[in-house]
């Protein structure tokens, strides 16, 4: 890896213009904190289907997908980008995440015929939407069985046995193409134009896109924040949590939810920091997980509140500057009780200007 795009990281100078550039595919961005770790042997596909959220038994050599392992009260501990070579299963992590989650699956093996390895120190994870700059990599891109490793995002559309609470009548993430690709560490990318973390991060707020290590605390369940679109296969077999998750879907509502704010920058164009208080008439109803400051839509972030927060509320920002907020509705505050249920669409209160 470049060290000069090391050390820059979270931008090069210009994070509007590089979010631009990289929403067009003319840039990629490096992830040197994200963490790889590989299931080998013949039970590992089905092995990670029978402890896991999402339905990978029949994923195919080059197939991408998202998985989730939850304790078993259906509380998120893991999320796992997933990649099968026809070998080896690929497992792109948040890097926090990549030491626990291998430790935890090595204990799981039992008797069965799989081998767990953290691969982090091998390959470094390169972020990219379709475009110019990802097809640069392209010869960069580790391929140890033949098949390049490239996790293709299915955030773009709800997945096969998943399900979307969100009743936008079009979903932000409609034309998402993101992807990330294992090159070497030490491979040179000097050539390929680089944008920081912070454009891409942008562009995931505005797309409502939930990550583990931002939008996820002890408490979180995938239902709050919208992650049965991605994440969950609501039909498969058993796995650890799947009752909650059931529970929750068909009979209960999620006790919190996910939500864009958007933020009134007349005062001052910086958004608060991820943890700041969201607060109702002084009091506080949830935290900031993500903010940004996004090229067309000024400053946003995504919050997680009190699911009986009122859509219309206005809302207020803690800080040392408290800054006015609006909610865009991503989780609904009806969220869940699916079964038998007949739903109405609805827009969200804010609506997005036409492109």
């Amino acid at each position: 890896m470049s060290t000069e795009f090391a050390a820059a990281g979270a931008h090069f100078g210009n994070p509007l213009a590089e979010q631009r550039s990289l929403a067009a595919g003319e840039a990629v961005v490096e992830l040197p904190d994200r963490a790889v770790v590989t299931i080998t042997g013949p039970d590992r596909l089905s092995w990670l289907d029978s402890l896991t959220s999402q339905a990978v038994a029949r994923l195919q050599p080059g197939d991408s997908a998202e998985t989730l392992l939850l304790d078993p009260t259906g509380r998120l501990e893991h999320a796992m980008r997933v990649l099968d070579d026809g070998d080896t299963t690929w497992l792109l992590i948040d890097g926090d995440e990549g030491a626990p989650l291998a430790a935890w699956l090595d204990r799981m093996r039992f008797m069965l015929r799989v081998e767990v390895a953290d691969r982090s120190a091998d390959f470094l994870t390169v972020g990219a939407f379709e475009g110019t700059a990802f097809e640069q990599l392209a010869e960069r891109i580790a391929a140890p069985n033949a098949v390049p490793l490239v996790w293709v995002d299915p955030w773009r559309e709800v997945v096969a046995g998943g399900h979307q609470y969100s009743l936008a009548t079009e979903h932000p993430a409609s034309d998402w193409s993101y992807r990330e690709a294992l090159v070497p560490r030490d491979a040179d990318l000097s050539d390929v134009p680089h944008a920081g973390t912070l454009a891409l991060e942008a562009l995931r707020v505005a797309a409502w896109r939930p990550r583990m290590s931002t939008e996820a605390d002890e408490r979180s369940i995938p239902h709050e924040l919208d992650w049965l679109r991605s994440a969950v296969h609501l039909a498969k077999g058993c796995y650890r949590g799947q009752e909650t998750v059931a529970k929750v879907h068909n009979l209960g509502h999620p006790p919190r939810r996910l939500v864009m704010l958007h933020l009134d920058g007349s005062e001052n164009p910086v958004p608060p920091a991820a943890g700041s208080p969201v607060l109702l008439d002084g009091v506080e109803v949830g935290r900031v997980t993500s903010p940004a400051l996004h090229f067309e839509l000024g400053p946003v972030a995504l919050a997680v509140i009190k699911r009986s927060v009122d859509p219309d509320a206005p809302l207020v920002v803690g800080g040392d500057v408290p800054v006015a907020a609006s909610q865009e509705l991503i989780v609904p505050t009806d969220a869940g009780a699916e079964a038998n249920v007949p739903r109405l669409p609805k827009l969200g209160r804010v609506t997005r200007p036409a492109s």
